[in-house]
């Protein structure tokens, strides 16, 4: 059990700079949800459904995170900061990072699985703040979603989701670091608009090489009938 919580801590600090000790990781309001949700999701595969709602209230009370009793979690989820809400038939895979203000959220099934109104979340995945993951969805491993996203469909294994709703957005794998903060790239090349702006630029260059080599043979035509 200690080498299991010291495993967990170490992945927290992988994650964040911040804690100066695996020590100082243990006051993370994030640390203490996912620890009170274990006590109340073992309550919830027993029955007890009254007493897991219980000690989820408890530690929604206590952290502003609120995980409900019925979500699977897999190895060390960092919750980073709170307000973070993850619904009832919500699966999480190994090593996922949540920022503040995130929210796996349900909808009436549509994928044709009973019950299952909440998305599944695969291993080394990042969900920025305030975003927004709903219905029964696939989030695949390791693909990222930015920040204020709003994600309804199925995400590709290491895809940077962002825009609302999210699209998509091409990464250099080589530039690419094994963990992005926030899940969100900063270089404006990973910019929608200012990807467009260079399409553009590149079409305008593209017409005007043309537009210089029809001037040039046109020139040499009238030289030559001269």
């Amino acid at each position: 059990m200690f080498d299991t919580l010291t495993s967990f801590l170490s992945s927290i600090r992988a994650r964040d700079p911040a804690p100066r000790s695996r020590w100082e990781i243990l006051t993370y309001p994030g640390v203490w949800a996912v620890g009170f949700h274990r006590i109340a999701h073992a309550l919830y595969r027993a029955d007890f459904f009254l007493l897991a709602r219980m000690v989820n209230h408890f530690s929604r009370f206590l952290t502003a995170i609120d995980i409900h009793p019925g979500a699977k979690i897999g190895r060390n989820l960092f919750i980073d900061h709170g307000f973070v809400v993850i619904g009832e038939t919500s699966e999480i895979g190994d090593n996922v990072t949540i920022y503040q203000g995130a929210t796996l959220g349900g909808t009436n099934p549509t994928n044709g699985i009973a019950g299952k109104r909440h998305p599944t979340i695969g291993d080394n995945v990042i969900i920025s703040l305030h975003a927004a993951v709903l219905g029964p969805i696939m989030v695949g491993e390791g693909s990222k979603i930015g920040a204020n996203a709003v994600v309804t469909k199925d995400v590709p294994a290491g895809a940077t989701m962002i825009g609302i709703p999210a699209k998509p957005v091409p990464m250099l794998v080589k530039e690419e670091p094994a963990f992005v903060p926030y899940g969100t790239p900063c270089s404006d090349k990973f910019d929608p608009v200012t990807q467009k702006y260079e399409i553009l630029k590149c079409e305008i260059e593209t017409l005007r090489a043309r537009l210089d080599a029809y001037e040039r043979e046109t020139r040499k035509s009238g030289g030559e009938a001269a």
